[in-house]
């Protein structure tokens, strides 16, 4: 069976799940004429739907190897210490780190990934900051 079949079964599967839930959600308020149902089961919708297509018209490829498996299953612990890692390090530390260490997962060196990682994370922390007036998790660790 190839995977593109099998995942498409799957997310199907959770489409489905989402939608059942989302149509159990109720407002006590009517604060959005469509309701509070209208944007998750959206979203199963167009889940279903593109999973119906990797059912369907599946890609050529086989089973991925052992390095594209080891990179995933890298990228989903670095996600999961990234969780725990944002409010003691802060946004900037946390996520020029983690953007880093996806980079270094993909190829790059650890010099030039970190160098981005930590520019994008600047940047993005600014444009919330002040940008968007969002604050921020600064950490544990910066004084004040």
């Amino acid at each position: 069976m190839k995977p593109d079949r099998v995942l498409g079964v799957l997310l199907m599967l959770l489409a489905v799940g989402y939608g059942l839930e989302a149509l159990s959600l109720e407002a006590e308020y009517l604060a959005d004429p469509l309701g509070p149902k209208a944007f998750p089961l959206l979203l199963a919708t167009v889940l279903f739907g593109l999973s119906l297509l990797l059912v369907l018209f599946p890609g050529p490829g086989p089973w991925p190897g052992f390095l594209a498996w080891r990179q995933q299953a890298l990228a989903v612990v670095s996600f999961v210490l990234y969780a725990y890692a944002l409010a003691p390090l802060g946004f900037v530390l946390a996520s020029g780190l983690e953007i880093g260490v996806l980079a270094r997962i993909l190829g790059t060196s650890w010099v030039k990934g970190l160098f981005a990682g930590f520019a994008f994370a600047l940047v993005l922390h600014l444009l919330f900051v002040f940008g968007l007036g969002i604050p921020l998790p600064l950490g544990s660790w910066w004084p004040g």
